[in-house]
């Protein structure tokens, strides 16, 4: 007798949390906006975005790429290495910089695709073409979190940093690197 009494009321105190789960303030954001969700422990969009516009502007502000005898000069971008405590995509990061360096006309890029290099090496052998122009400069970095914490209050800072190096020399020509720091409080009680 008690179950049935009690099924209806452990129904009826459930259906605000249900129905208060279904709503949503969903919206669209602008990448940038101020209404962007900072997340403590971990690299947001914004901080791709952020990271890839201060490398492209301080390599375009130091010239390395201008050096080159047939412009535009040509990019291998090689691996960026994640020093973090999380799985992380590089290519959040290095697809912005090739879209931002392709579109201000210093620089096309390339990187590494075994069955398209062996094609062209194929059609070029075939075809008694002369080989293809070998990348000017191979662009390589590494991204690397370091945290700090003092009672409840956490800091995250993660440093992208990037190299530019050029492929004839084998100098590094340019160097950046962005640091982006969250800091905030942890809950003490965690589920």
């Amino acid at each position: 007798m008690k179950i049935k009494i009690l099924l209806p009321l452990v129904a009826a105190a459930a259906i605000p949390f249900v129905m208060g789960g279904c709503a949503t303030d969903a919206h669209y954001v602008q990448t940038g906006d101020k209404e962007q969700i900072v997340s403590l422990g971990q690299i947001n969009i914004q901080d791709y975005a952020n990271a890839a516009n201060a490398a492209v502007n301080d390599l375009l502000a130091a010239g390395a790429l201008d050096k080159v005898s047939n412009p535009p000069a040509v990019l291998f971008v090689s691996r960026i290495v994640n020093n973090t405590g999380r799985q992380i995509d590089t290519d959040l990061l290095t697809k912005k910089i090739s879209i931002a360096l392709l579109q201000s006309g210093k620089a096309v890029t390339t990187s590494v695709d075994p069955a398209a290099k062996g094609y062209r090496q194929e059609n070029e052998f075939m075809n008694d073409q002369k080989a293809t122009r070998l990348p000017d400069f191979t662009l390589s970095g590494k991204i690397i979190e370091t945290i700090d914490r003092a009672g409840s209050t956490s800091r995250h800072t993660y440093s992208f940093q990037l190299s530019l190096n050029d492929n004839k020399t084998g100098y590094q020509v340019w160097e950046g690197e962005k640091e982006i720091g969250k800091q905030g409080t942890r809950s003490t009680v965690g589920f």
